[in-house]
């Protein structure tokens, strides 16, 4: 993981819980609605935050990585037809193996 992306995760986190703990304090200390609702604001912000960079950081990798997966798998079979194998059957058994991989928990 980046450590930008750490750090934003690590930022949004304390503004998150400081301003649970701000909504707390200012609700008993005096009531004042202007205050818990910026803190409750400053919350939701955080929240928001670091759920988006979270969500788009992982589908990031996880793109680059399936590129790179797709391409080597396509050079095995072509390998493997080379010296042989029936392409069909081949392309069958690797679209099972995805099927039951995806099945998995």
């Amino acid at each position: 993981m980046p450590t930008s992306l750490r750090a934003i995760q690590i930022a949004c986190a304390v503004a998150f819980v400081a301003s649970i703990s701000g909504m707390i304090v200012s609700s008993i200390a005096g009531n004042n609605i202007g205050v818990v609702t910026t803190a409750g604001m400053v919350g939701a912000t955080g929240a928001i935050v670091l759920l988006t960079a979270s969500s788009v950081a992982s589908k990031r990798r996880i793109d680059a990585f399936d590129d790179a997966a797709a391409e080597q798998l396509e050079y095995e079979i072509t390998k493997l037809v080379q010296l042989g194998t029936e392409e069909s059957a081949l392309r069958k058994l690797v679209r099972n193996a995805i099927r039951l991989g995806r099945s998995a928990p």
